[in-house]
């Protein structure tokens, strides 16, 4: 087991603009519905990408190729309070600015993490309980998102989830400031071991060019935790995309 991952505490001091920010359109959607996934892509032009795109995320992780060429991701997640936004899609957190991982040499900054039930990201056709994905944004403006699987287990509570879970905002548009010290870092399993491909955004506009890097190792979430996230999103989670011809690869 490779531990090449570490991350650096430390009390950031600025917010960064997230993912949600440069998601947001006037034009509504859901997850299902008439205005579901399989729909988004007529909802609105600039959407256009979630049925016309060609490297859709999330899929099925099987048969990745093993790339000795992989370096592993290094970490330097500082810790600090965190705001947590219920946007009507799912639970936000903005952690404070200063966190970043470096993937391939290249800087990508934390700019928020969001959950999701069931996980988006399958392995050989199995979905997760959860998942939560840590959006980083480079310097050129492209994302890259790190997704972390769930498991649930009754006797295993996830702490980072611990110290968010009491303050979810209950109503869309809601937010609820968490003043304890919160480190991303806390999802980072023992192993680091990672898949890799190129995607999308897995909402709209699903806007493309996205290096998805998915934890190999799933980390557990409480029987109780995840009721709790279900009571406000019993399904917030994008159906399959075709890989077609793009290649997922490991690094180990």
């Amino acid at each position: 087991m490779r531990l090449a991952a570490f991350a650096a505490l430390a009390l950031g001091t600025a917010t960064l603009a997230g993912l949600g920010a440069a998601a947001q359109s006037t034009t509504p959607w859901d997850y299902e519905g008439k205005r579901g996934a399989l729909v988004w892509g007529k909802l609105d032009p600039s959407y256009s990408a979630c049925s016309k795109g060609h490297e859709q995320s999330p899929v099925d992780i099987r048969n990745a190729r093993l790339n000795k060429a992989l370096v592993p991701l290094e970490f330097h997640y500082m810790a600090g309070p965190v705001t947590l936004e219920n946007t009507g899609h799912t639970i936000r957190a903005i952690p404070p600015g200063g966190s970043y991982m470096v993937a391939n040499g290249v800087r990508y900054d934390l700019v928020e993490f969001d959950f999701h039930h069931p996980g988006e990201s399958a392995v050989k056709g199995k979905l997760t309980d959860m998942d939560v994905d840590l959006v980083h944004k480079g310097a050129d403006g492209k994302f890259a998102i790190l997704a972390v699987n769930l498991v649930e287990d009754r006797g295993a509570p996830n702490a980072v989830m611990a110290t968010l879970w009491p303050h979810l905002p209950e109503k869309v548009g809601g937010t609820e400031k968490v003043t304890e010290m919160v480190n991303p870092a806390g999802f980072v399993p023992a192993d680091p071991g990672y898949w890799t491909y190129i995607g999308s955004l897995t909402a709209p506009p699903c806007t493309e060019g996205v290096h998805w890097f998915v934890f190999e190792q799933p980390l557990s979430v409480s029987r109780e935790q995840l009721r709790k996230f279900a009571a406000l999103y019993k399904v917030n989670s994008r159906p399959l995309q075709d890989i077609g011809k793009r290649k997922i690869e490991a690094d180990e």
